[in-house]
Protein backbone atom coordinates (compact mmCIF):
# COMPACT_ATOMS: atom_id res chain seq x y z
CA UNK A 1 0.00 0.00 0.00
CA UNK A 2 3.01 2.11 0.73
CA UNK A 3 4.89 1.99 -2.94
CA UNK A 4 1.14 2.35 -4.51
CA UNK A 5 0.79 5.29 -2.25
CA UNK A 6 4.25 6.48 -2.89
CA UNK A 7 3.51 5.88 -6.92
CA UNK A 8 0.30 7.91 -6.90
CA UNK A 9 1.86 10.67 -5.40
CA UNK A 10 4.80 10.54 -8.05
CA UNK A 11 2.56 10.55 -11.11
CA UNK A 12 0.58 13.30 -9.41
CA UNK A 13 4.01 15.57 -9.01
CA UNK A 14 5.05 14.78 -12.67
CA UNK A 15 2.23 13.95 -15.22
CA UNK A 16 0.69 16.93 -16.87
CA UNK A 17 -2.08 18.53 -16.26
CA UNK A 18 -4.81 18.17 -18.51
CA UNK A 19 -7.93 20.64 -17.17
CA UNK A 20 -10.21 23.18 -18.40
CA UNK A 21 -11.02 24.12 -21.75
CA UNK A 22 -8.35 24.61 -24.73
CA UNK A 23 -9.62 27.29 -26.44
CA UNK A 24 -12.58 30.46 -24.87
CA UNK A 25 -15.92 31.10 -26.13
CA UNK A 26 -18.22 33.78 -25.20
CA UNK A 27 -21.65 33.19 -26.55
CA UNK A 28 -23.87 36.31 -27.73
CA UNK A 29 -27.39 36.94 -27.69
CA UNK A 30 -28.16 40.44 -28.10
CA UNK A 31 -26.91 43.31 -30.19
CA UNK A 32 -25.83 44.13 -33.58
CA UNK A 33 -23.10 41.60 -33.49
CA UNK A 34 -25.74 38.83 -33.10
CA UNK A 35 -25.46 35.60 -35.33
CA UNK A 36 -22.59 36.60 -35.95
CA UNK A 37 -19.14 34.56 -34.81
CA UNK A 38 -15.63 36.10 -34.60
CA UNK A 39 -12.32 33.47 -34.45
CA UNK A 40 -9.64 35.14 -32.69
CA UNK A 41 -6.05 33.71 -33.28
CA UNK A 42 -3.67 34.16 -30.94
CA UNK A 43 0.19 33.24 -31.14
CA UNK A 44 2.92 35.72 -30.80
CA UNK A 45 6.02 35.77 -28.55
CA UNK A 46 6.33 39.24 -27.95
CA UNK A 47 3.26 41.72 -27.39
CA UNK A 48 1.26 39.55 -25.40
CA UNK A 49 -2.16 38.78 -27.78
CA UNK A 50 -2.90 35.63 -25.49
CA UNK A 51 -3.87 38.73 -22.69
CA UNK A 52 -5.32 40.96 -25.10
CA UNK A 53 -7.31 38.74 -27.49
CA UNK A 54 -9.91 37.35 -24.25
CA UNK A 55 -10.46 40.76 -23.17
CA UNK A 56 -11.43 41.98 -26.72
CA UNK A 57 -13.46 39.05 -27.31
CA UNK A 58 -15.62 39.36 -23.73
CA UNK A 59 -15.93 43.08 -24.74
CA UNK A 60 -17.14 42.23 -28.30
CA UNK A 61 -19.69 39.47 -26.90
CA UNK A 62 -21.31 41.20 -24.21
CA UNK A 63 -21.58 44.54 -25.05
CA UNK A 64 -21.70 43.94 -28.82
CA UNK A 65 -23.57 40.66 -29.06
CA UNK A 66 -21.45 38.76 -31.27
CA UNK A 67 -20.29 35.09 -30.39
CA UNK A 68 -16.47 34.54 -29.43
CA UNK A 69 -13.92 32.06 -29.47
CA UNK A 70 -10.32 32.50 -28.98
CA UNK A 71 -7.98 30.06 -30.01
CA UNK A 72 -4.87 29.84 -27.58
CA UNK A 73 -0.56 28.33 -28.30
CA UNK A 74 -0.70 25.91 -25.65
CA UNK A 75 1.55 22.98 -24.69
CA UNK A 76 0.62 19.90 -24.04
CA UNK A 77 -0.31 19.75 -20.26
CA UNK A 78 -2.94 22.63 -21.97
CA UNK A 79 -0.77 25.97 -20.45
CA UNK A 80 -0.45 29.00 -22.68
CA UNK A 81 2.84 29.25 -23.82
CA UNK A 82 3.31 32.10 -27.10
CA UNK A 83 6.46 30.28 -28.15
CA UNK A 84 5.02 27.51 -29.27
CA UNK A 85 4.85 28.83 -33.17
CA UNK A 86 3.10 25.37 -34.10
CA UNK A 87 0.54 24.72 -31.97
CA UNK A 88 -3.13 26.59 -31.83
CA UNK A 89 -5.82 25.22 -29.85
CA UNK A 90 -9.28 23.81 -31.33
CA UNK A 91 -8.59 24.97 -35.04
CA UNK A 92 -11.87 23.44 -35.76
CA UNK A 93 -13.50 26.57 -35.05
CA UNK A 94 -11.62 28.39 -37.34
CA UNK A 95 -14.59 27.18 -39.58
CA UNK A 96 -17.44 28.68 -37.99
CA UNK A 97 -15.29 31.84 -38.44
CA UNK A 98 -17.39 35.16 -40.07
CA UNK A 99 -14.18 37.24 -39.27
CA UNK A 100 -10.72 36.22 -37.80
CA UNK A 101 -9.05 38.50 -35.66
CA UNK A 102 -5.14 37.51 -35.97
CA UNK A 103 -2.15 38.36 -33.37
CA UNK A 104 0.34 36.09 -35.25
CA UNK A 105 3.95 35.65 -35.16
CA UNK A 106 6.08 33.31 -36.93
CA UNK A 107 3.54 30.40 -36.63
CA UNK A 108 3.75 27.13 -38.47
CA UNK A 109 0.81 25.26 -38.01
CA UNK A 110 -0.19 21.63 -38.89
CA UNK A 111 -1.26 21.00 -42.48
CA UNK A 112 -4.64 20.76 -41.27
CA UNK A 113 -4.73 23.73 -39.15
CA UNK A 114 -3.18 25.98 -42.40
CA UNK A 115 -5.95 24.20 -44.51
CA UNK A 116 -8.58 25.19 -42.51
CA UNK A 117 -7.44 28.81 -42.47
CA UNK A 118 -6.87 28.88 -46.46
CA UNK A 119 -10.20 27.46 -46.52
CA UNK A 120 -11.46 30.60 -44.76
CA UNK A 121 -9.66 33.16 -46.73
CA UNK A 122 -10.25 31.59 -49.93
CA UNK A 123 -14.13 32.37 -49.05
CA UNK A 124 -13.24 35.76 -48.53
CA UNK A 125 -13.30 35.66 -44.72
CA UNK A 126 -12.66 39.67 -43.32
CA UNK A 127 -9.19 39.56 -41.80
CA UNK A 128 -8.57 41.77 -38.95
CA UNK A 129 -4.44 41.54 -38.37
CA UNK A 130 -2.44 43.44 -35.97
CA UNK A 131 0.98 44.05 -34.93
CA UNK A 132 3.24 41.57 -35.98
CA UNK A 133 0.34 39.52 -38.08
CA UNK A 134 2.52 41.33 -40.98
CA UNK A 135 4.85 38.18 -40.44
CA UNK A 136 2.45 35.80 -39.45
CA UNK A 137 3.59 32.76 -40.44
CA UNK A 138 6.90 31.45 -41.41
CA UNK A 139 9.09 28.29 -41.30
CA UNK A 140 7.25 26.01 -43.54
CA UNK A 141 9.94 24.04 -45.58
CA UNK A 142 10.20 24.65 -48.90
CA UNK A 143 8.04 21.78 -50.56
CA UNK A 144 5.07 22.99 -47.99
CA UNK A 145 2.17 23.91 -49.71
CA UNK A 146 2.05 26.84 -47.05
CA UNK A 147 5.58 28.15 -48.14
CA UNK A 148 4.29 30.76 -50.24
CA UNK A 149 2.98 32.38 -46.99
CA UNK A 150 6.81 32.34 -45.14
CA UNK A 151 8.00 35.90 -44.21
CA UNK A 152 10.86 35.31 -45.73
CA UNK A 153 9.29 34.57 -49.03
CA UNK A 154 9.38 37.59 -50.30
CA UNK A 155 7.27 39.04 -47.34
CA UNK A 156 5.00 36.21 -47.20
CA UNK A 157 1.32 36.40 -45.98
CA UNK A 158 2.14 40.39 -45.20
CA UNK A 159 2.79 41.08 -48.35
CA UNK A 160 0.64 38.91 -50.77
CA UNK A 161 -3.01 39.74 -48.12
CA UNK A 162 -2.25 42.55 -45.92
CA UNK A 163 0.02 44.80 -48.60
CA UNK A 164 3.18 45.01 -46.01
CA UNK A 165 5.17 42.73 -44.21
CA UNK A 166 7.39 43.37 -41.24
CA UNK A 167 10.50 46.15 -41.83
CA UNK A 168 11.66 47.23 -39.32
CA UNK A 169 11.18 49.30 -36.21
CA UNK A 170 11.31 52.96 -36.74
CA UNK A 171 10.53 54.43 -33.41
CA UNK A 172 13.17 53.02 -30.62
CA UNK A 173 11.83 49.84 -29.53
CA UNK A 174 10.91 50.09 -26.02
CA UNK A 175 11.95 54.10 -25.75
CA UNK A 176 9.28 55.77 -27.83
CA UNK A 177 5.64 55.30 -28.02
CA UNK A 178 2.98 56.42 -30.82
CA UNK A 179 0.48 58.49 -31.12
CA UNK A 180 -2.07 58.01 -33.36
CA UNK A 181 -2.68 61.05 -36.14
CA UNK A 182 -5.68 60.15 -38.04
CA UNK A 183 -5.17 60.91 -42.44
CA UNK A 184 -7.30 63.69 -43.10
CA UNK A 185 -8.94 62.30 -45.96
CA UNK A 186 -9.47 59.14 -44.34
CA UNK A 187 -11.66 61.05 -41.52
CA UNK A 188 -15.24 60.12 -42.60
CA UNK A 189 -13.95 56.50 -43.14
CA UNK A 190 -16.28 54.16 -40.37
CA UNK A 191 -13.16 52.78 -38.34
CA UNK A 192 -12.48 55.96 -36.80
CA UNK A 193 -16.16 57.02 -36.28
CA UNK A 194 -16.24 57.88 -32.49
CA UNK A 195 -11.84 57.88 -32.51
CA UNK A 196 -10.61 61.11 -31.18
CA UNK A 197 -7.14 59.51 -29.77
CA UNK A 198 -4.57 56.68 -30.05
CA UNK A 199 -1.82 56.33 -27.76
CA UNK A 200 0.37 53.21 -27.41
CA UNK A 201 3.62 52.40 -25.64
CA UNK A 202 4.79 50.28 -28.26
CA UNK A 203 6.90 51.87 -30.93
CA UNK A 204 6.09 52.67 -34.91
CA UNK A 205 6.59 49.91 -37.26
CA UNK A 206 8.55 51.20 -40.54
CA UNK A 207 6.08 50.31 -43.03
CA UNK A 208 5.08 51.00 -46.94
CA UNK A 209 1.57 49.86 -47.69
CA UNK A 210 0.86 48.96 -51.34
CA UNK A 211 -0.91 51.33 -53.27
CA UNK A 212 -4.23 50.04 -53.30
CA UNK A 213 -4.59 50.40 -49.32
CA UNK A 214 -5.94 53.52 -47.86
CA UNK A 215 -4.06 54.65 -44.64
CA UNK A 216 -6.20 55.71 -42.14
CA UNK A 217 -3.99 56.16 -39.33
CA UNK A 218 -0.26 57.51 -39.26
CA UNK A 219 2.23 57.24 -35.88
CA UNK A 220 3.84 60.05 -34.44
CA UNK A 221 7.22 58.84 -32.66
CA UNK A 222 6.98 60.16 -29.28
CA UNK A 223 10.34 61.02 -26.93
CA UNK A 224 9.38 58.96 -24.90
CA UNK A 225 7.12 56.37 -23.53
CA UNK A 226 4.92 58.91 -21.61
CA UNK A 227 1.32 59.33 -23.85
CA UNK A 228 2.05 63.15 -23.07
CA UNK A 229 5.56 62.86 -24.65
CA UNK A 230 6.21 65.72 -27.78
CA UNK A 231 7.16 63.82 -31.10
CA UNK A 232 10.57 63.40 -31.96
CA UNK A 233 12.30 65.17 -34.04
CA UNK A 234 15.70 63.47 -35.54
CA UNK A 235 16.72 62.14 -38.80
CA UNK A 236 16.57 58.33 -39.74
CA UNK A 237 17.52 56.30 -42.98
CA UNK A 238 14.42 54.20 -44.94
CA UNK A 239 15.31 50.55 -45.35
CA UNK A 240 13.56 50.79 -48.38
CA UNK A 241 15.92 53.37 -50.17
CA UNK A 242 18.28 54.60 -47.35
CA UNK A 243 16.87 58.10 -48.00
CA UNK A 244 16.79 60.04 -44.85
CA UNK A 245 14.12 61.75 -43.60
CA UNK A 246 13.02 63.08 -40.77
CA UNK A 247 11.44 60.57 -38.04
CA UNK A 248 8.23 62.11 -38.54
CA UNK A 249 7.84 63.68 -41.77
CA UNK A 250 5.66 61.88 -43.06
CA UNK A 251 5.12 60.02 -40.04
CA UNK A 252 4.71 56.21 -40.89
CA UNK A 253 1.47 54.37 -41.55
CA UNK A 254 0.09 52.28 -38.80
CA UNK A 255 -3.74 51.55 -39.92
CA UNK A 256 -4.56 51.06 -42.95
CA UNK A 257 -7.51 48.84 -45.30
CA UNK A 258 -7.23 46.88 -48.14
CA UNK A 259 -9.64 44.46 -50.56
CA UNK A 260 -7.39 41.55 -51.26
CA UNK A 261 -8.72 39.35 -54.26
CA UNK A 262 -7.93 36.03 -53.94
CA UNK A 263 -7.47 33.87 -56.78
CA UNK A 264 -11.15 32.49 -57.18
CA UNK A 265 -11.84 36.22 -57.14
CA UNK A 266 -13.72 36.64 -53.63
CA UNK A 267 -12.65 39.49 -51.63
CA UNK A 268 -10.81 39.56 -48.19
CA UNK A 269 -11.81 42.92 -46.15
CA UNK A 270 -8.50 43.56 -44.45
CA UNK A 271 -7.64 45.86 -41.77
CA UNK A 272 -4.17 45.92 -40.40
CA UNK A 273 -2.67 47.73 -37.57
CA UNK A 274 1.12 48.10 -36.68
CA UNK A 275 -0.21 49.37 -33.20
CA UNK A 276 -1.70 46.63 -31.08
CA UNK A 277 0.01 45.13 -28.00
CA UNK A 278 -1.73 44.63 -24.96
CA UNK A 279 -0.56 47.67 -22.98
CA UNK A 280 -1.95 49.18 -26.21
CA UNK A 281 -5.20 48.08 -25.84
CA UNK A 282 -4.94 50.13 -22.40
CA UNK A 283 -5.72 52.63 -24.17
CA UNK A 284 -9.22 53.79 -24.75
CA UNK A 285 -8.72 54.37 -28.37
CA UNK A 286 -7.47 51.55 -30.03
CA UNK A 287 -10.11 49.69 -28.59
CA UNK A 288 -12.72 51.46 -30.59
CA UNK A 289 -10.41 51.03 -33.38
CA UNK A 290 -10.44 47.42 -33.58
CA UNK A 291 -13.71 47.00 -32.27
CA UNK A 292 -15.18 49.02 -35.42
CA UNK A 293 -12.81 47.56 -37.75
CA UNK A 294 -14.66 44.24 -36.48
CA UNK A 295 -18.04 46.01 -37.79
CA UNK A 296 -16.26 47.72 -41.02
CA UNK A 297 -15.19 43.68 -41.86
CA UNK A 298 -18.44 42.25 -41.59
CA UNK A 299 -20.55 45.63 -43.21
CA UNK A 300 -22.48 46.32 -40.26
CA UNK A 301 -23.21 49.78 -39.37
CA UNK A 302 -20.34 51.10 -37.33
CA UNK A 303 -21.85 52.55 -33.82
CA UNK A 304 -21.57 56.19 -33.70
CA UNK A 305 -19.10 56.09 -30.33
CA UNK A 306 -18.83 51.93 -30.04
CA UNK A 307 -19.26 50.82 -25.98
CA UNK A 308 -15.81 49.75 -25.51
CA UNK A 309 -15.79 49.34 -21.85
CA UNK A 310 -13.40 46.24 -20.47
CA UNK A 311 -15.77 43.81 -19.34
CA UNK A 312 -13.40 42.33 -16.37
CA UNK A 313 -10.22 43.92 -14.90
CA UNK A 314 -7.13 43.94 -17.14
CA UNK A 315 -3.82 44.58 -16.20
CA UNK A 316 -2.01 43.69 -19.41
CA UNK A 317 1.95 42.37 -19.40
CA UNK A 318 4.44 44.80 -20.63
CA UNK A 319 5.96 43.46 -24.01
CA UNK A 320 8.78 41.35 -24.33
CA UNK A 321 10.06 38.31 -25.86
CA UNK A 322 9.46 35.39 -23.06
CA UNK A 323 7.97 37.56 -20.85
CA UNK A 324 4.75 35.95 -21.07
CA UNK A 325 3.08 34.97 -17.10
CA UNK A 326 3.83 31.22 -16.97
CA UNK A 327 1.35 28.29 -15.82
CA UNK A 328 -1.76 30.86 -16.93
CA UNK A 329 -4.75 28.17 -19.42
CA UNK A 330 -7.34 29.66 -21.24
CA UNK A 331 -9.32 28.97 -18.40
CA UNK A 332 -7.77 32.50 -16.11
CA UNK A 333 -9.26 34.49 -18.87
CA UNK A 334 -12.81 32.93 -18.75
CA UNK A 335 -15.74 35.00 -18.29
CA UNK A 336 -15.37 36.64 -14.67
CA UNK A 337 -11.79 35.89 -14.62
CA UNK A 338 -9.01 37.91 -15.28
CA UNK A 339 -5.07 37.26 -13.60
CA UNK A 340 -3.82 40.30 -11.87
CA UNK A 341 -0.96 42.22 -12.52
CA UNK A 342 1.81 42.94 -13.67
CA UNK A 343 -0.39 46.08 -13.87
CA UNK A 344 0.50 48.35 -17.30
CA UNK A 345 3.19 50.84 -16.52
CA UNK A 346 1.58 54.64 -15.48
CA UNK A 347 0.65 56.83 -18.19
Amino acid sequence: MRALFLTLMFAATVLPRQSGPASLTFSGTRGPGAGKHLVLLSGDEEYRSEEWMPMLAKILSVRHGFTTSVLFALDQDGTINPNNEAALSDPGLIDRADLIVMGLRFRHWSDETMARFERKLQAGTPIVALRTSTHAFNGFPAESPWARWNYNNKGGFGTEVLGETWVNHWGRHKVEATRGSIEPSARPHPVLRGVSAIFGNTDVYEAYPVADAEILVRGLVLQSLAADAPPASYQKARSSDKQIQDINTPAMPIVWTRMHRNANGTVNRTLTSTIGSATDFADEGVRRLIVNAVYWGLTLNVPANADVRVVDPYEPSFYGFDAFRKGLRPADFAMGHAPAGPAVPPR
